[in-house]
């Protein structure tokens, strides 16, 4: 049997474990729980620049997702199909470069108080609850869409998913511009 295959048997299942590894990840990182010692060292500019390429890194995915929404409503499954992968390609890129700066450095502490932090606060929060929340979503959406033929999409639940992953994506990574406007804008 085919990995296609296998996948288009156990969608959810797949879904699953991916976003199981990926939220592990992003939580080891963010607990620090590699030694920084055991990553390769990139100069400081480079560490120094990752919060940067991020934002951009999620401002461009931010476009290709509301493009690839459009794609799909005009009845452009080719397009709709390159734009999500392409949202999901600066995903993965953007998720690499968040995850080596965290093993590094730790997070990135906000350097204000009073009712500023608060506000950063809350949008952080709705930021990384949306992330966490999107991750099986958008695994099982494009598995879905990976495993199946097009002809077969419509009888699976990509389109039921994707209509709230598409979204939901599109406010986290706006939100992840956000946040990085408070951090290194604002305050």
């Amino acid at each position: 049997m085919n990995v296609r295959a296998t996948v288009r048997d156990h969608t959810l299942g797949t879904a699953a474990v991916l976003s199981a590894v990926a939220l592990a990840l992003v939580f080891a990182a963010a607990l620090r729980v590699v030694p920084a010692g055991a990553l390769p060292q990139a100069p400081a500019a480079v560490v120094d620049a990752i919060p940067h390429l991020n934002a951009l890194i999620c401002t461009v995915a931010l476009v290709t997702v509301v493009l690839g929404v459009r794609a799909i409503r005009e009845g452009n499954v080719e397009r709709h199909r390159k734009l999500m992968g392409a949202t999901f390609g600066l995903f993965a890129a953007f998720l690499v470069a968040y995850l080596y700066r965290v093993s590094l450095v730790g997070p990135t502490e906000f350097p204000a108080t009073g009712l500023l932090e608060t506000a950063y606060l809350a949008i952080l929060g709705i930021h990384i609850t949306l992330a966490i929340v999107c991750v099986p979503l958008v695994f099982y959406a494009l598995l879905l869409a990976w495993s199946h033929p097009v002809s077969e999409i419509p009888q699976t639940n990509h389109r039921k998913v994707g209509k709230v992953a598409a979204p939901l994506w599109a406010i986290s990574f706006a939100l992840g511009v956000v946040v990085y406007l408070f951090v290194y804008v604002i305050a």
